[in-house]
């Protein structure tokens, strides 16, 4: 990088905000999906149990049960990998609680191996990308299981009911793919076109962010779903009108005229978009200008996909763990941060401060800002959810029926509400999961009600102050390296459109390159940008490094015909 960058001078010590975490978004457009997965997941094994009278061991297949909540953004032949690797690590720790609560009975033992656990899990977690729910459902399920009573015997048989619950839980998952093939790449496409939609009604900084994320995503979607069908044929073209309209708003001089240029119709791009979610045909709009050079370069990149080995994955994976990597001091802020709070729930006299641990692991996000937004919302939604589970532990002691009901109608609610906002979701997920010890034998209302109480505020006390002390200094790091990558991808794409005759795969692997460097380099800016303890950013490199991106995507967009120049639509 020059030595002539100019950094902007930011306070180590950053506000936080009390208000804005707490307001309440727009739903996911797919909360649904989940929501129903995991109901069905634990439906099947929790009635099994009821009928051979053995609901004690709900806690075991729960843990493969939650393995549904996984993967449901990703295209079915990804996913169906990504939820078996999600269960094959539910019960690798599943075996470490299990294999641990029967040798020792040490509080603080235990404790130790919760916060080991919590902190590789949210390093995979984030290494692999797996998406939501993250790492929070691993650690729930393993430090509960570290405190329950255990023989070594019976390990064998409970680690066996986890990976037949986590079998359901994949068949729950993948199955849909039988009825609707193409159903994750049609919502990736339909959210791309909505962006457009949202960056040609309203140009800007941050519609144009947003939009370059979803078509980036549509596209990673459509490359990672396998083989292409004439389903997927089509989405790509609608995703090539999304980009088409995206590049045309990046000139300079001035946009494009609507009449020139049909797919940058906002009304037309969102009508598309949901033709695409419904279940009916996916619309077919006339080809955009050079759409047959992009799919012949989409194509292209395909095939360089299939020639990629798992041994090239699993070396990006190491790579991401390796020493010098970002996510080695957030690693470090989940292991002091839940074995602190799992210490001093201890000292506080809670007998098994496995939630402690749990509220600690699922404040950190990626920098101090977020981790307290997190903080904020997950100790208002376990208050509030503590106040719930009063109110219905009476009737769930009516019956087992009873008690299954409400811990799959609380399984529901958590994924119908959190996609607004977190703490609206920790409302239903505290009663299910002080429901889900009502299986092993009734407990005293008053004590578990105290000691969740406890447990959340000194989970959430703790691991923030844990979030705050412990520096990630690594993130400006990060900022810089993205940099040097989307300068070295802009040059490339320069020197493609440079070439007299590029071919249509060149061009397009160029733009496909600067697109994910420029997603990477918002995304690593946004998490510097909230981290306390930083050197000072390089804020107007980043902004100019986006701006030039900006205008190569176009340049690239107009050499592949995807969208006329300035002067052959008229713009003066």
């Amino acid at each position: 990088m020059s030595d002539t960058t100019i950094r902007s001078r930011q306070p180590s010590v950053r506000r936080l905000p009390l208000a804005a975490p707490l307001r309440l978004a727009r739903p996911s457009d797919m909360w649904f999906k989940p929501a129903l997965s995991v109901v069905v997941a634990t439906a099947v094994p929790d009635l099994l149990l009821f009928a051979i009278d053995r609901l004690d061991l709900v806690m075991y297949t729960m843990a493969g049960s939650l393995c549904a909540l996984y993967g449901h953004n990703l295209p079915y032949a990804r996913r169906a990998r990504a939820v078996a690797g999600v269960v094959v690590s539910m019960v690798i720790g599943m075996a470490i609680s299990l294999v641990a609560a029967s040798l020792t009975g040490s509080t603080a033992v235990l404790i130790a191996v919760g916060a080991l656990l919590a902190a590789g899990q949210k390093m995979l977690c984030d290494a692999t990308r797996i998406g939501p729910p993250g790492p929070v459902i691993f650690t729930f399920v393993t430090s509960a299981a570290l405190f329950a009573p255990q023989h070594l015997g019976q390990v064998p048989g409970h680690l066996a009911l986890t990976l037949a619950a986590g079998v359901i839980s994949w068949l729950v998952t993948v199955g849909p793919a039988v009825i609707r093939r193409e159903g994750p790449e049609r919502r990736a496409t339909a959210r791309a076109l909505d962006a457009a939609a949202a960056y040609v009604t309203a140009p800007g900084h941050r519609t144009r962010r947003g939009a370059v994320a979803a078509v980036h995503a549509a596209w990673q979607a459509l490359l990672a779903a396998g083989r292409p069908t004439p389903v997927r044929r089509a989405l790509e073209r609608l995703v090539v009108h999304a980009e088409a309209a995206l590049a045309g708003g990046a000139h300079d001089a001035s946009p494009i005229a609507p009449a020139a240029a049909p797919a940058s119709d906002p009304e037309r791009l969102r009508a598309w978009a949901r033709q695409t979610r419904a279940r009916g045909p996916v619309p077919t709009p006339p080809p955009a200008p050079g759409t047959s050079d992009e799919l012949f370069g989409i194509d292209a990149e395909r095939a360089a996909r299939r020639t990629r080995s798992r041994r090239d994955a699993r070396r990006v994976l190491l790579r991401s763990l390796a020493p010098g990597s970002p996510l080695l001091p957030i690693g470090a802020r989940v292991l002091i941060g839940c074995a602190l709070a799992g210490y001093v729930s201890q000292a506080a006299g809670v007998g098994r401060p496995y939630w402690a641990i749990v509220t600690a692991a699922s404040l950190y996000q990626a920098n101090v800002t977020l981790s307290w937004n997190r903080a904020l919302q997950r100790t208002l939604g376990n208050l509030l959810g503590v106040l719930v589970f009063a109110a219905v532990l009476p009737v769930s002691r009516t019956g087992p029926l009873a008690l299954i009901g409400f811990c799959l109608f609380f399984g529901f609610a958590a994924e119908a509400l959190i996609t607004r906002n977190y703490w609206l979701g920790s409302i239903a997920v505290t009663p299910m999961a002080l429901l889900v010890l009502e299986f092993g034998g009734t407990h005293p209302a008053g004590e578990l009600i105290g000691d969740r109480v406890l447990d959340t505020v000194i989970g959430a006390g703790v691991g923030i102050l844990a979030a705050m002390l412990v520096t990630n200094r690594r993130a400006a790091g990060r900022l810089e390296k993205a940099l040097v990558a989307t300068d070295r991808a802009r040059a490339h794409a320069v020197h493609a459109l440079a070439a007299p005759q590029p071919t249509p795969a060149a061009l397009d692997a160029a733009r496909r390159r600067l697109t994910g460097s420029l997603v990477e380099l918002r995304e690593a800016d946004d998490t510097a940008a909230g981290e306390w303890w930083q050197r000072a950013l390089p804020q107007e490199q980043v902004l100019a490094a986006e701006q030039a991106g900006h205008r190569t995507l176009a340049a690239t967009a107009t050499r592949q015909g995807l969208i006329a120049p300035a002067q052959e639509n008229g713009a003066v």
